[in-house]
């Protein structure tokens, strides 16, 4: 069974991933000894057809996930892949394979359906003659399922649905309250639907209620004003200033305020490409305005990112994006300490 899960929206893609992941430990493999996770950025195409072609008299199925492959830098590589996967689809066995490819997308043009890459700042680049044969290929598979980032509406059903799924209550136009606060950040609105469900279970306990979990408009106005966007801004001032002191404090009270590794992280590679595609666009003369424009992100972010940009050289911005890349990965791979190697970073600057 080969399964591919892209698109730009990291939240729902890896829910899914887990989703599958978890489900095949439960049904299959309990023991955890027949998952295989690969760096298809890094690996070449002998690594990923020999982790798939291992086998064991004792294994019935195996699980195969191959990460942003369409990040490879290898020419070779898409085309020997596909040629593989083409061939070993008149195969059969019970492995699962699972592609899973963030930077990849399908987007409509004024003309017709295109295929993009997101490239390291966060551009989008049509894919090239080999890494788009493979991305078809993939696409046409029964199990093929695109996650594109939600829009307003969307982020507020979706914000509806997963309170309801954690226990709580919410009406639609406080959701939409919320998805207005925070935009489509699915990692953030989550950590902040924790942090108002155990706000009003605390509030419960206290006055030994047991009533439903509602989350009011009240407590969303309280609670949630996106304050991480501005806590973000002064961990990257303090970088900026090489104040590396203050800089690890405010990312040590964001550990305290609960915010998990995952969100930190993700929040971190945001505002890194954000003050990357800045800077590249500073250096081509683009005014402040055509930058909110072109990126869709509000002018006070842009300003606020402007004042930072300048501060940073072109190459240490796309260092900070590419070593913030590979944490990511680290971090899914269970090779790292997100908190550790994110402390390391602020030390370098």
């Amino acid at each position: 069974m080969l399964i591919f899960l892209y698109g730009e929206d990291t939240f729902r893609s890896c829910q899914k991933l887990k989703e599958l992941k978890n489900k095949f430990i439960h049904d299959i493999d309990p023991r955890e000894e027949n998952i295989s996770v690969i760096n298809g950025g890094t690996a070449s195409e002998k690594e990923i057809i020999q982790a798939i072609n291992t086998s064991s008299l004792l294994v019935k199925k195996r699980l195969i996930i191959i990460e942003e492959i369409f990040s490879n830098k290898a020419i070779t590589i898409f085309e020997q892949l596909l040629n593989y996967l083409k061939n070993r689809s008149k195969i059969k066995d019970d492995n699962i394979i699972i592609f899973q490819d963030s930077r990849v997308k399908v987007k409509k043009t004024k003309i017709k359906e295109g295929f993009f890459i997101i490239d390291s700042t966060g551009r989008d680049k049509v894919l090239t003659k080999h890494p788009l044969a493979l991305f078809k290929f993939l696409l046409k598979q029964p199990y093929s399922q695109q996650f594109s980032c939600l829009n307003n509406t969307e982020t507020a059903s979706w914000i509806k649905h997963e309170i309801t799924k954690r226990g709580g209550i919410i009406n639609l136009p406080v959701a939409h309250l919320l998805a207005s606060l925070i935009g489509n950040n699915l990692w953030q609105i989550s950590n902040e639907i924790d942090k108002l469900i155990n706000y009003q279970l605390a509030i419960q306990l206290k006055s030994n209620e047991s009533s439903q979990i509602i989350i009011s408009e009240e407590n969303v106005k309280k609670l949630v004003r996106g304050n991480f966007d501005e806590n973000i801004f002064a961990l990257t001032d303090a970088i900026s200033s090489k104040n590396k002191t203050l800089a690890i404090k405010l990312l040590e009270e964001q550990i305290e305020a609960g915010l998990t590794s995952s969100y930190l992280l993700n929040m971190f590679i945001r505002q890194f490409r954000i003050l990357l595609q800045i800077k590249q666009a500073l250096e081509v003369g683009d005014s402040s305005r055509k930058i909110a424009s072109e990126l869709k992100i509000h002018p006070f972010v842009v300003q606020k990112g402007i004042s930072q940009a300048r501060y940073f050289s072109l190459p240490v911005l796309k260092n900070t994006v590419s070593q913030l890349i590979k944490i990511d990965y680290e971090m899914k791979t269970g090779k790292t300490d997100v908190i550790t190697a994110l402390n390391i970073l602020i030390a370098k600057f």
